[in-house]
This record gives C-alpha cells, sequence and structure tokens, in this order.
C-alpha cells in the first residue's frame, strides 16, 4: 500500500525551513558525485513535495546507474515509471504514480518557449524541440510504443545453448540490425517491425550495407534475427516472427564446388610439410579420428585415458562421444600428457580466446588455413567464404577411407558422432561395443609416402 503524499517523507529531507530531494550514492561513486545527490524543490509543503520530487529522484537514479555520467537515462525512467504501474496495488498508488508521471513529462518540457494555434483556433504551448523530443520519447517507452530492440537480447542471449560461434552471429546481427536503422532514420524500436513489410526493407538493403559478405553469410544473421523474434514471440513481446522465411538468394552450387575430403597427395603434403610440432600433432589427431577441429584442442589430459578420446559434444550431440585411440597416435598422446595433470590442456599451443563469443580452436584455424595455404592447398573458388578443401575435409577423408575399408556405416556414422539411420540403431541401440570401433578406426592407415604410414 501506498503511502499517502500528505506523509511520505521518502527521498526527502528539510533544510532551513524547506524540502529538498536527497539520495544516497553508492560508495564507488562518492568520489565522483559525493556521498549524496541532493536538489532543492523551494515549499515549505510535504504535499507540493512529493509532487515535485519524483522526476528529480528518477534523474538522479540514472545518473548512478550511468556510472556518474551526465546525460539522463529517459528509457530507464521511463521503464521504472512502467514497472511501478504494474506493481500498484490500490487506486490510491496507481492515482499517485500517475501524478509522478505527469510531473516528469512537465520537468522534461521545461517552460514554455512559445504558443501556436490549431485549425480551431485553439492556443497550444510549444517547447524547445530537444526538450519536446525527450517528452515524446519517454511517453512512447511509457506506454510500450518504443521498445529498443536490443532490450531482450541478453536475457535471450543467456539461455542460448548454442556454440560460441553462433552467440557471435547472433550479436553481429543485432548489430547489423541496429546501424541499418541509424544509417536509414529507423527508430530502433521492436515496434518500428510490426509486419514483414518493414522487415523486407531491412533484407533489401543488406546486400548494399555489407557487400564484401556473401549472402550465405548474410542469410545466417537473418535466421539468427528470426530465433530471436521466435523467442519474444513466446513471451508476447512482439506479435509474431517478422523475419521468418525471408532469405537472400544464394548462388547455386556447381557439383563440382562442393566442400570435399583432402586426396592422397594432398593428405602427404599436410603430413610432410614444414608444421610446427602442435600442428603436426592435431593434423594427425584429425585425420585418424574423423573429429572435428574444437573437441580436438579441448581435450584434456583425462579425455585421453584407457585408450579411448571422450570429445566434447558437437552439433545435437547431448553427450560426450568416446573414440578409441589408433595405434599410431599412441606415442603422440603419451607424449603430450606426460606429467600433467588431469585437467591440463592437451594442446596448451591453442588457450582458450580472450573473447567468450570465439570457440578455443579459432587461432588453431587462423594457423591451419595459413599452412594450408603455403602449401598450395585449398581449392579456393570466387564467391565462396572457405576452400573447397579445408579442416574438415579430414573428416570427409577419415569417413571416405573406413568406408573403402569395408567398415559398416552405422559404425562409421557412430565413431564420427553422425545420426545412424532407423530407429533400431538411433533409438534402441547403446552403440557398437568398443572392439567394433576399434576396428573402424584401426581401418584407416595414413598414406603411403608419409613417414608414419
Amino acid at each position: 500500500m501506498a503511502r499517502s503524499a500528505a506523509n511520505n517523507r521518502e527521498h526527502l529531507e528539510q533544510h532551513r525551513g524547506k524540502w529538498r530531494v536527497s539520495i544516497a550514492v553508492p560508495k564507488a561513486l562518492q568520489d565522483k558525485l559525493g556521498t549524496r545527490l541532493k536538489r532543492p524543490l523551494n515549499t515549505d509543503s510535504l504535499t507540493i513535495a512529493n509532487q515535485l520530487k519524483w522526476p528529480i529522484i528518477h534523474e538522479f537514479k540514472a545518473l548512478i546507474a550511468q556510472g556518474g555520467g551526465s546525460k539522463t537515462d529517459i528509457r530507464a525512467i521511463a521503464e521504472e515509471f512502467r514497472r511501478q504501474r504494474k506493481r500498484a496495488q490500490s487506486d490510491d498508488e496507481a492515482e499517485e504514480i500517475e501524478t509522478h508521471i505527469s510531473a516528469t513529462i512537465d520537468h522534461l518540457l521545461g517552460p514554455r518557449i512559445g504558443e501556436e494555434v490549431d485549425p480551431t483556433g485553439q492556443p497550444h504551448p510549444v517547447y524547445a524541440p530537444e526538450r519536446a523530443r525527450e517528452a515524446a520519447e519517454f511517453s512512447k517507452v511509457l506506454h510500450g510504443r518504443a521498445t529498443p530492440i536490443e532490450q531482450h537480447h541478453a536475457h535471450y542471449m543467456a539461455q542460448l545453448t548454442v556454440k560460441p560461434r553462433t552467440m557471435g552471429d547472433d550479436h553481429r546481427a543485432i548489430a547489423l540490425l541496429l546501424r541499418w536503422c541509424r544509417e536509414n532514420e529507423v527508430e530502433p524500436y521492436l515496434q518500428s517491425f510490426p509486419s514483414k513489410r518493414a522487415a523486407v526493407r531491412f533484407v533489401d538493403g543488406l546486400q548494399a550495407l555489407e557487400p564484401a559478405l556473401s549472402p550465405v553469410t548474410l542469410n545466417k544473421y537473418l535466421r539468427r534475427l528470426s530465433r530471436y523474434w521466435q523467442w519474444m514471440e513466446r513471451r508476447e513481446e512482439v506479435a509474431a516472427d517478422v523475419w521468418q522465411g525471408l532469405v537472400l538468394p544464394e548462388p547455386k552450387v556447381q557439383h563440382d564446388a562442393k566442400e570435399r575430403a583432402f586426396t592422397d597427395e594432398e593428405m602427404i603434403k599436410l603430413l610432410s610439410g614444414p608444421a610446427s610440432p602442435a600442428m603436426r600433432d592435431l593434423i594427425r589427431i584429425a585425420a585418424l579420428t574423423g573429429c572435428r577441429l574444437d573437441p580436438i584442442v579441448s581435450l584434456r589430459v583425462r579425455d585421453c585415458d584407457g585408450g579411448l578420446f571422450e570429445f566434447k559434444p558437437q552439433k545435437k550431440e547431448t553427450a560426450t562421444r568416446k573414440v578409441p585411440i589408433h595405434s599410431q597416435l599412441l606415442d603422440l598422446i603419451a607424449q603430450r600428457t606426460a606429467g600433467k595433470g588431469p585437467d591440463e590442456p592437451v594442446f596448451p599451443e591453442w588457450p582458450p580466446h580472450s573473447d567468450p563469443l570465439k570457440e578455443r580452436s579459432y587461432k588453431a584455424t587462423m594457423h591451419f588455413t595459413a599452412y594450408r595455404r603455403s602449401l598450395g592447398i585449398g581449392d579456393e573458388r570466387e564467391g565462396r567464404r572457405r576452400a573447397l578443401a579445408n579442416f574438415h575435409s579430414f573428416r570427409r577423408w577419415f569417413i571416405t577411407k573406413a568406408e573403402q575399408a569395408d567398415q559398416p556405416p552405422h559404425i562409421i556414422a557412430s565413431v564420427v558422432g553422425h545420426k545412424r539411420e532407423g530407429m533400431t540403431l538411433a533409438v534402441y541401440s547403446a552403440g557398437p561395443a568398443f572392439e567394433q570401433a576399434k576396428r573402424c578406426v584401426e581401418a584407416v592407415r595414413l598414406p603411403a609416402g608419409n613417414s608414419e604410414a
């Protein structure tokens, strides 16, 4: 129940017979702002003081929230009033809040600078344009007509269970949308995108906004915006996902322009070339497990116990995946784990990236790409984001060699973490026995011409 304005002294104190607003400053900001923020109200009436204090209180709170910055956060003040409206438990409390809102709008508008008469002959006050704009923005936020595009994004990101690279795509997608709004004089609010028509304008200008990015990459950002809107739709923050089905046309991939496995000749070059010791080991583990790059770089000593690699989950995997360690890798693993504790990394050469939105393997990817290009390997094609032969080609090479060695497809799928076909194997089976997986792994041998073949 709200206290009556007649005796409510919250954030008020008397000074020489007059009331003034007084709010404590957190210790961290006292060097900049002093111990308390104060402003006189020039009235000895407590009732009037309670009517005048709220714009100043919210201005002071916004100033503290900004760490002592000088600009009043109009949005923060309006959002606080929205929360107060929702929490009001009585008509008296609601009426008092509306009084505070009116006082805040009057404070934002400031003094009149003139008057104009409308076509009906009615006079209307004129205020300074900048102050009128702030009051209008305050009113839109207060009434839910100006929700910043990014307002719910942190909450949305906090519940995502995707790879850091995908989280980075989410941030880049929002940044791109906000940039487009600035450059096209579109207010950066959710309400500016009430339908597909508004979203189509963004899509139509996307390629011109980022001419260096391929349609494939830009479509990835559109999918991330769609996921964000879907999440907000479920919470009734927006009416619908306006991005659903909106894509840029992607160039058709020619039959000979698909990503592929390394050839045996390329494998020999990669295995015998002037790679760093860490890169040589990384290549051999990838070639003899068919594993993706990030799980390999993320291996810890305890993930290599008992003759098994235990790779962290990738894509839609729900648990770690165990793969027998190939006999040609046993010495390599012994050397890399010797004298280390169970939680120490197998590849300390590539520690976690300082940016949490980048995978641990980010720098390893850059190193491998530079090494591959130095050997003239890659099959680069104009208009494609990455070469047809890349680190993922080790995975393709392993699967190809396992198939050529007559290994059962469902065993190969289990080893590399692909979904196995059919309900019997995909749902009911607990997976192949160790010896079956071991035979599959050992069936793959490094190509002749390499010193370890």
